[in-house]
């Protein structure tokens, strides 16, 4: 099993390649490949076939799947680009923590 550090719905910017400095929430995660779908990251065009009668076909813009190790997650509260740690919180319960800020998300 194959763990990733980012979670559906996270806010991430990208470190590397040519999208480097953009952010976008993560709209899919696949941790046996260890990629990530960022939305407005890494956009592809893909030429798609009608599949029904009257269906429209043509060139459309679609964001297509970068490895998650270029990405990191963005702090909710001091707004940059962090590496995650690990706590359990007073329940017991295991947290993300930022490795800057400390803050919990």
């Amino acid at each position: 099993m194959n763990k990733v550090h980012v979670k559906t719905g996270d806010q991430v910017t990208v470190i590397e390649g040519k999208d480097r400095g953009k952010t976008g929430k993560v709209l899919q995660v696949a941790p046996k490949e260890g990629k990530v779908i960022v939305e407005g990251v890494n956009i592809v065009s893909k030429h798609v076939k009608p599949k029904k009668m009257g269906e429209p076909g043509g060139i459309i813009k679609a964001e297509s799947a970068l490895y998650a190790d270029k990405v990191q997650l963005v702090c909710p509260k001091c707004g940059k680009a962090v590496r995650v740690g690990h706590t359990t919180d007073k329940n017991g319960k295991k947290v993300r923590v930022c490795k800057k800020c400390n803050a919990q998300f």
